[in-house]
């Protein structure tokens, strides 16, 4: 037991032990009933893999491999300790399964839910910040799938810049972000990567553009020609392939930027106040309820990224521009019926808003779900969420949405569920989709009330790494930290759930031992949420870690959860100690 001093005034500190990382009363009672004579052996191991982490193919082999990589062990086996050591490894016991690829990546592209951002060269809010290709790169080598570029002439109307239109961000020239996208698409995923452009260009700077794609991605570039395709091809066949989509643009209206410009006041002027991790995922449920209104004059929406793709918007248009476009963008004239009508000879992709979606899911839920069976649905912030803040990303994905488009150079929960959603299918941005939504004759309906298919029932033993990674008096200046955890369920609205553990006063290494459990009517789009805070009595509780995995690659068994910072990236020591059993 070591110490750690704690300055309460200038006269007075207080001491308080540091407690050690000892095996809770559970896992004691397992290593017993698998071991004999104080040892874990081989075989002990190896039934114990079998029947409490649930890994059937589990070998002796397998079970002497960690016993290998365990310092803590005698030639009989395994001790409690070295036994302990090996459940809070996260290496060698992570939660998620690590067997890379493994769904069927041969079905077209519209059977797959793809990592997606919006306006992916923001590097903070949308109103004033830097245009750059470093939240491109980041977002690449995070696995993202689907770049979004807002292209505009430059100052002196000769060249392109990416840019947010009508705000005070700076520009950054699209060569530039073609060049590193080209540079860093396939370091994360060999998948396809799709690039969106939202257009503002003359025929002669569309032209322009095509020169520049061309040059920068040569054989590499998917173009089928300028017809619509009839169906998408499959990631597979796609494979180290970059992919254009936007609209056949309007005829080019210097105007509009004007119109652009009159409408950042008021963009700032309804900006969220949303803290970048204190508030919570908007809850689905409210939809049932949602007052259904014309979605075709959304006043907090831009509508550049969707007009009618007809002829009369296309004469303008550069022919060697359009020859790039592979996924054609457009919203037909009309009301929602005309815009989730599917063609069955071409597909095309579809864009709404987050309002869009909801309220057109009020009356169209089952609609929407057919017309993204074969067509590309990408949905996108509020216009009025100039923080870069998310949305809950399941309205999108219950619905069959392909592209649910994110912030991704911000932080939240609405963004660490992104994360743990694309953690499937070995991180490579692409995952099938459920069957049950790219099912013909019986198309899902969003809001029918389910049976509860499976119970996930879940343990929480404990956690550790918080003074390694922190200073001691990072949660409190005057003692050690009082930490709590929440975990929860975020999925369809029956299954969208989050409960708390009790709160462990002044202690690093908090031992909560506490279980809970969530029924789910639809596992296979649930989503297990994590956090831990730290409580403070005056303030706002701190933030002590998060993660979030997709319930459909989680282990059964005792497993060492790695949790990540803010931003989503790992911290280098700080875990908990749960167990996952489907009841």
């Amino acid at each position: 037991m070591s110490k750690q001093t704690y300055r309460v005034c200038f006269c007075f500190r207080r001491r308080f032990r540091l407690a050690v990382s000892e095996a809770p009363e559970d896992i004691k009672k397992l290593f017993n009933q698998y071991s004999e004579n104080g040892f874990m052996s081989v075989d002990g191991l190896q039934r114990f893999l079998v029947e409490v982490q649930k890994e059937e193919k589990a070998t002796r082999e397998d079970a002497q491999k960690i016993i290998d990589s365990v310092k803590h062990f005698h030639r009989k086996g395994l001790n409690l300790e070295g036994f302990f050591k090996y459940l809070f490894f996260g290496d060698i016991n992570p939660p998620l399964a690590s067997h890379g690829v493994h769904h069927d990546m041969s079905a077209p592209l519209s059977h797959y839910f793809i990592y997606t951002g919006h306006n992916s060269y923001l590097t903070g809010n949308q109103l004033s910040s830097d245009c750059s290709d470093v939240p491109i790169i980041n977002a690449l080598k995070r696995g993202v799938r689907v770049i979004e570029l807002d292209i505009w002439p430059n100052s002196t109307k000769d060249n392109v810049d990416v840019l947010h239109g009508g705000t005070l961000t700076t520009p950054v020239e699209l060569i530039k972000c073609l060049r590193s996208i080209k540079e860093y698409a396939f370091v994360a995923s060999e998948y396809p990567v799709v690039i969106t452009l939202e257009d503002h260009l003359t025929p002669d700077l569309q032209a322009k553009v095509a020169e520049m794609v061309t040059q920068t991605f040569g054989d590499i570039l998917f173009s089928p020609g300028p017809e619509c395709l009839k169906e998408f091809p499959s990631p597979d066949s796609l494979k180290k392939r970059i992919i254009i989509s936007t609209k056949p643009p309007k005829e080019y209206l210097e105007a509009k930027e004007a119109k652009d410009k009159e409408n950042v006041t008021e963009r700032a002027k309804a900006g969220s106040d949303e803290e970048a991790w204190g508030k919570e995922v908007p809850d689905l449920k409210s939809l049932k309820s949602t007052r259904v209104t014309d979605d075709k004059n959304d006043s907090d929406e831009k509508d550049d990224d969707d007009t009618d793709d007809g002829e009369k918007s296309q004469h303008n248009l550069a022919p060697e521009y359009k020859r790039l476009i592979a996924i054609h963008a457009g919203k037909p004239k009309g009301g929602l019926d005309e815009c989730l009508a599917v063609d069955p000879d071409k597909v095309r992709r579809l864009s709404m808003s987050e309002q869009q979606l909801e309220k057109a899911a009020v009356t169209h839920g089952k609609q929407i779900v057919r017309f993204t069976q074969r067509n590309i649905l990408r949905v996108y912030p509020k216009g009025i969420r100039v923080d870069s803040s998310n949305y809950n990303p399941l309205i999108g994905w219950m619905h069959g949405a392909q592209m649910v488009a994110f912030n991704m150079q911000g932080y939240g929960r609405s963004l660490w569920l992104m994360h743990g959603m694309f953690k499937s299918n070995g991180g490579c941005g692409y995952v099938k989709k459920p069957d049950f939504l790219l099912k013909s004759d019986e198309v899902f309906d969003p809001k029918a009330r389910l049976p509860v298919k499976t119970t996930l029932r879940v343990t929480v033993f404990m956690g550790e790494g918080w003074h390694y990674d922190f200073k001691h008096t990072h949660f409190d200046a005057y003692s050690p930290p009082d930490f709590y955890a929440r975990v929860g369920i975020a999925g369809v609205p029956a299954d969208s759930v989050m409960k708390k553990t009790k709160t462990l006063e002044d202690n690093w290494v908090p031992s909560w031992d506490e279980v809970f459990e969530f029924p789910l009517t639809v596992p296979e789009l649930a989503i297990l949420r994590i956090e831990v805070h730290e409580y403070d009595m005056s303030e706002k509780d701190d933030f002590g870690g998060q993660t979030c995995l997709p319930i459909s690659e989680l282990r059964s068994g005792v497993r060492a959860v790695s949790l990540n910072n803010q931003k989503g990236d790992k911290y280098n020591s700080v875990k908990l100690l749960m167990r996952f059993e489907f009841v």
